[in-house]
């Protein structure tokens, strides 16, 4: 996969933007928060709970930490198949997107009382 195929695949999700992020693309949904950031051109940082992280890590996948805290998961992209990397920025997605954005996509995903 590409940076212009990650590129695509986030932007066709409702209301994300391409933001920089510390000099990186970067993919936000507004309001929301971020999803993912391309931290090389082979290498995408996709922000997930833990459980959906846990679930992800293996083979394409390691899991991400932030300090202490684990923040998603780092995909080579070089190894990650399409469909999983569009499974994983939904993911995202759907962990951060509102309730009207989740009813109007059909989306059981998303936070607690979201």
């Amino acid at each position: 996969m590409t940076p212009d195929d990650v590129r695509a695949m986030a932007l066709a999700l409702p209301e994300v933007i391409e933001v920089d992020h510390h000099g990186r693309r970067a993919f936000r949904l507004t309001p929301g928060g971020q999803l993912a950031t391309q931290w090389s051109e082979t290498e995408l940082n996709v922000l997930l709970d833990e459980s959906a992280a846990r679930a992800a890590e293996g083979g394409p996948c390691s899991l991400l930490w932030w300090g202490k805290s684990l923040s998603g998961v780092h995909v080579d992209l070089t190894a990650a198949p399409e469909e999983l990397v569009a499974d994983l920025l939904e993911e995202a997605w759907a962990r951060r997107a509102p309730a009207r954005l989740l009813r109007e996509r059909g989306t059981q995903a998303g936070p607690p009382g979201a």
